[in-house]
């Protein structure tokens, strides 16, 4: 957080810590599957098919917060002669991929982001024209990123406006088709804008019943995606008049996705 460690430490043991588990592991049990969480399925599917596909590179993955942690990883890899470190976050945060940068103490190359590589925006496109094809098209296309506090949130703002532009574009969207909001907010500070919940329920009431969701930000469906959009979100849009929200699933295991996790982990 861009923010001294005397003023956020407070908050984290006082506010976040006192509350948050709680309601996430509730949040989490509604959207939990028989193999465990989607995060860490997808997660270990990608690592396996990754490795078919470049298979001259040992390919491990690792969890910022939980298990396999990436300082047991690159133990396991210490006699490797390089190791590349490839955060999930095509989008650049401090929060996330500066934490991910952060904890490998600059000993390995890590590759800061692929916002705009042309193999991951033809994967989304990919994904969003296959989901139509098989369920058709709502009035609305929505691209819903993770929210940050809008203070320091520049280059990440800047690089999720460029990810929606250059997706819009791939697909032929006219403006006016598709709209970028954020989610994930909590507590009181101003975050990046438009928020994603209250832009639905805005969409419903002023008519627009059938809304697409896609979420550029996330390269795997995990909480924010099945429970904050499938969900919670729905919910919303839904008591506000909607009538369809169709939320499609994140790039997971699409091959597209998986020849472009290895164009970006070669180059």
């Amino acid at each position: 957080m861009p923010l001294p460690r005397l003023l956020w430490l407070p908050i984290l043991y006082g506010f976040v810590l006192n509350s948050r588990p709680r309601r996430s592991a509730e949040k989490y049990a509604a959207i939990w599957t028989r193999e465990g969480s989607p995060l860490a399925v997808h997660t270990a599917r990608q690592t396996q098919l990754l490795r078919a596909s470049l298979k001259e590179y040992r390919i491990e993955y690792a969890m910022r917060y939980g298990e396999p942690s990436i300082a047991s990883v690159l133990e396991k890899l210490k006699s490797c002669e390089a190791v590349t470190v490839l955060p999930l976050y095509p989008q650049y945060s401090d929060s996330a991929t500066g934490s991910v940068i952060d904890s490998v103490k600059g000993r390995y190359l890590a590759i800061r982001d692929f916002h705009d590589h042309p193999a991951y925006i033809a994967a989304l496109s990919s994904s969003v024209k296959s989901f139509w094809e098989k369920n058709g098209r709502g009035q609305t296309l929505l691209m819903s990123f993770h929210g940050l506090p809008k203070r320091g949130a520049g280059v990440y703002e800047q690089q999720c406006l460029t990810t929606a532009r250059l997706l819009a574009e791939k697909l032929d969207l006219k403006e006016g088709a598709w709209r970028v909001t954020f989610q994930s907010r909590f507590g009181f500070a101003k975050w990046l804008e438009p928020y994603t919940q209250p832009t639905l329920v805005a969409l419903a009431r002023s008519g627009v019943i059938e809304v697409d969701v896609v979420c550029p930000g996330f390269v795997s469906d995990c909480l924010e995606t099945l429970e904050e959009i499938g969900l919670t979100a729905r919910e919303a849009f839904l008591a506000a008049g909607g009538r369809e929200l169709r939320l499609m699933p994140c790039l997971n295991e699409s091959p597209e996705w998986i020849a472009a996790l290895a164009e970006i982990s070669k180059k």
